[in-house]
């Protein structure tokens, strides 16, 4: 029954790493737009939104592909 249960596992803590990799990414573009503010960056400003924007649209495809393989099994 173990092994049935490993491949379980490693992809919920795959999934976790995507789900925070988008969050981290979401977060990071905050602080990069944050910054862009601070030193009168526009470029930096915009480049922050996008990174915002990257990392939350990776955490609705990782939460769309999880609904998909669940709705299989």
């Amino acid at each position: 029954m173990q092994e049935n249960d490993e491949p379980k596992i490693d992809g919920d803590v795959s999934s976790l790493k995507r789900k925070i990799s988008g969050a981290g990414q979401a977060i990071l573009g905050e602080i990069e737009q944050l910054a862009g503010v601070i030193t009168a960056d526009p470029l930096a400003q915009q480049e922050g939104k996008f990174n915002v924007e990257v990392g939350e649209l990776r955490e609705d495809i990782e939460s769309d592909l999880k609904e998909d393989r669940d709705s299989d099994e």
